[in-house]
């Protein structure tokens, strides 16, 4: 077989331009053959597209398979990528191993006719289609014909035997949340969740896992289903419903939650809404961390919030990447069947 032997650890020799560039801040990737020596080619079945850039085409061309299809098929051939111009995201995707460079040395060991899925935005992974075969309005799910290359650096994972490809999607995509949760609770006492979607659900499971009995785990979410499945389950103690884009009302929220004047030693905020940074710092204990696993956290907002109003917290912002996360979300929701059953509950009626 024939390779191409240029080969770069973070994929730059796909970079069409602008020079000098990474692929996930490329304006163009190169998504042709043949495969380079570090890579692995993946035979490509289904677009998981992320919910903000699937929204958003659909508000751009209508709730029409063809158009939608069509405007996928026009981003892709513009840029070498799933990267919605509008919105800057993209999703994930999955197939099978169509082959594997003999330099390839990824984070784990894959043969040709595996079954995987990305780990990785399709912002930054070389793709091109042959084929669109269906568009699901419900799932954001695309079935197609296409190939797409991975460099040795970029994580992927085996389908799990055992999920639906759907499910396992939706867990793959806030994988890398509640993995670093075990470390984030280590020595804390209190711990509130902002956001009981997929991430919330998973992060608020994770802390109580590494911590039974000894932390009192709070949850908040303008919708209280999630969060009463988790009280039931015990795995919150207590739970309000709420707006986190409201500092004031969230604080006031958390002090009928908590005794006294206290506030928790570690927030998560997972609700991927914008203008819920001042909620997380203003709800932290002084001292204490916010975790933020919101792709609409701004860095500004956040920083110059928390000095403001005087409040002396570490940000941490989340990494969408940890060793084993994939592994790790998936043992979660098997220990967990109910989540399993709100992740496919949310998988169906996702819109």
């Amino acid at each position: 077989m024939e390779y191409r032997q240029l080969t770069h650890p973070y994929g730059a020799n796909r970079v069409r331009e602008p020079e000098g560039a990474l692929p996930q801040a490329a304006r163009r990737l190169d998504a042709s053959g043949p495969l380079h020596a570090d890579e692995v080619a993946i035979e490509v079945e289904r677009l998981n597209i992320d919910s903000a850039s699937f929204h958003q085409i659909v508000e751009e061309v209508g709730r029409r398979e063809d158009a939608v299809a069509r405007r996928i098929r026009e981003i892709v051939d513009d840029r070498g990528k799933m990267e919605n111009p509008v919105t800057g995201s993209g999703g994930m995707l999955s197939g099978t191993v169509g082959a594997v460079g003999p330099s390839y040395d990824g984070p784990v060991e894959v043969v040709v006719g595996d079954d995987v899925a990305t780990l990785v935005s399709l912002t930054l992974t070389p793709l091109s289609l042959s084929q669109i075969r269906g568009v699901d309005f419900d799932s954001h799910h695309v079935a197609v014909d296409g190939r797409a290359y991975l460099p040795s650096s970029a994580p992927l994972a085996p389908m799990p035997a055992d999920f639906d490809p759907q499910l396992a999607l939706a867990i793959f995509d806030v994988c890398g949340a509640p993995t670093r949760l075990p470390e984030l609770v280590d020595d804390v006492s209190s711990a509130l969740i902002l956001g009981a979607g997929r991430s919330g659900m998973l992060c608020a499971a994770a802390a109580r896992e590494a911590t039974p009995g000894s932390i009192e785990l709070y949850g908040l979410d303008r919708d209280p289903s999630n969060l009463e499945m988790l009280s039931r389950e015990g795995v919150l103690d207590d739970y309000r419903t709420g707006d986190a884009t409201d500092p004031m009302g969230t604080l006031e929220q958390v002090q009928v939650m908590m005794p006294g004047d206290e506030r928790p030693e570690l927030v998560v905020n997972t609700c991927n809404v914008e203008q819920s940074e001042m909620a997380s710092i203003l709800t932290c204990r002084p001292g204490g961390t916010v975790y933020f696993f919101n792709m609409a956290t701004d860095f500004n907002r956040a920083a110059l919030g928390a000095e403001g109003v005087g409040q002396d917290v570490e940000l941490v912002i989340g990494n969408g990447y940890a060793e084993g996360h994939a592994t790790f979300a998936l043992e979660l929701v098997r220990q967990y069947p109910v989540l399993r059953e709100r992740i496919e509950r949310h998988v169906a009626s996702s819109a």
